[in-house]
């Protein structure tokens, strides 16, 4: 009997997540399961700019994360996805020579990256917290800076207000400026607004509310208006954009380049051995909206594909993860915060938290987080199913074929309902609590 062979593509909060409840669901006499991310470190993403402005953050190797679970970790470069053939290329850490890694069943977890957006000057003269790499050198660069040089935040999202928060709390010695296109925090509810408000007065952050960004220079960002605004570190966070490697597959993708996939199991809509899942996929979620990129939206669909592909490989039925939004989380330094709380679909309610409770609030979700990828089935028990797999050729391609067994059929099913009951009830509440408004 051959193995299947599962391939996860990407390690961030996505794909370390559905790796990880792969494992935990399928015996591994039944499946090999590789996980390929470029860097050997699980990256907390939602941590970056308080990397950037110059804090440490606790190393999180991917090989202890995974150390006993039977995954097997590639570090690696994924530099082409053949979904015709079934194949990933990938180069070294080290450049090494190019190799490919054969599947049955396929993980695109490759997530996002920075979103210049096309303005000029962008790519050439910003910054990014959007990996670590940029944080990296964005510390760097701020560490450089003497005192009163200025510095400006371009974006006036979640990752712009903790941008320009922690740089400012950090080195409150600079002249740090946020540039947002719109009102500022014209999403919050009004409570959030004045509370956001009141935080960026006392870290002397100058605010240029409808300051749309038209070009980027190494001294200097010019506004649509004509106005010239001095920066010697332009940081850039108006949006993401997903991972190009997508559009050279043949794989059914929306206009913004991400994979379209079944809202129920992640399942590509166009190659069923590919589910999709983070940044890099999009299905509809409460209110028929688009699920926005984030760690909340990206972690229950790595789940429900997880849960899609076990149910699948061992014929058994595929439980529904309910994906909803509870908060939004931002952090404003270290020393304040400001949870906006949400409708399902992520709209903001009168109801927020701010102050020190939110920072409390805020790192619990953080923590969460990072041990909801370590712990994908959120501490509940599991049993390892097996499905007996056997492969055959057809028309020169390989296919996974899977037969459920006949022993055990009726327990399996009857243990699935009893523990989708209780893991549902569990993981919608823990959701709310860890995961939702990162």
């Amino acid at each position: 009997m051959q193995q299947h062979r599962i391939v996860v593509l990407g390690a961030g909060y996505a794909g370390a997540s559905a790796a990880g409840r792969l494992a935990r669901r399928l015996h591994r006499q039944d499946v090999a399961l590789t996980l390929v991310n470029a860097e050997p470190d699980f990256v907390e993403r939602v941590r970056l700019h308080q990397l950037a402005a110059g804090q440490e953050l606790r190393p999180r190797p991917l090989r202890e994360m995974f150390g006993g679970t039977g995954v097997e970790m590639r570090v690696a470069r994924v530099t082409a996805v053949d979904v015709d053939r079934k194949t990933v290329a990938v180069t070294g850490a080290d450049g090494a020579a190019r190799e490919e890694i054969a599947y049955d069943t396929l993980v695109y977890a490759l997530g996002s990256q920075w979103d210049h957006g096309g303005v000029p000057g962008v790519a050439e003269h910003a910054h990014d917290v959007a990996s670590r790499a940029g944080a990296l050198r964005l510390r760097d660069r701020l560490a450089a800076l003497a005192a009163g040089r200025p510095v400006v935040v371009v974006g006036g999202g979640l990752t712009g207000l903790e941008t320009v928060t922690e740089i400012a709390e950090a080195r409150p010695d600079l002249a740090v400026a946020l540039a947002v296109r719109g009102a500022l925090g014209d999403w919050l509810s009004a409570k959030a607004r004045t509370h956001l408000r009141t935080v960026l007065d006392g870290l002397g952050v100058t605010v240029h509310e409808h300051a749309d960004v038209t070009s980027v220079e190494a001294d200097r960002v010019t506004t649509a208006r004509g106005a010239d605004l001095p920066s010697d570190a332009t940081v850039w966070t108006t949006g993401f954009a997903v991972h190009p490697l997508a559009a050279a597959t043949s794989l059914r993708l929306t206009d913004a380049g991400q994979i379209a996939v079944e809202a129920t199991t992640m399942r590509s809509l166009s190659h069923p051995d590919v589910y999709a899942v983070g940044d890099a996929a999009v299905t509809a979620g409460p209110g028929g909206k688009p699920l926005r990129m984030s760690c909340a939206s990206g972690t229950p669909m790595a789940w429900q594909a997880a849960d899609a592909i076990a149910a699948r490989l061992t014929g058994t039925r595929v439980p529904r993860i309910p994906i909803r939004y509870y908060q939004q989380c931002v952090s404003l330094g270290r020393r304040d915060g400001l949870i906006q709380f949400t409708t399902a679909d992520d709209r903001a309610v009168e109801r927020a938290l701010t102050g020190r409770p939110a920072v409390l609030y805020k790192e619990l979700v953080c923590k969460g987080a990072a041990w909801a990828v370590a712990h994908p089935t959120l501490g509940l028990p599991t049993r390892r199913r097996r499905g007996a797999v056997r492969t055959v050729a057809t028309e020169g391609r390989t296919e996974g074929r899977t037969e459920e067994r006949a022993q055990g059929r009726t327990e399996g099913r009857t243990e699935e309902r009893a523990q989708g009951r209780t893991e549902g009830r569990t993981q919608g509440r823990t959701q709310g609590r860890t995961e939702a408004g990162v």
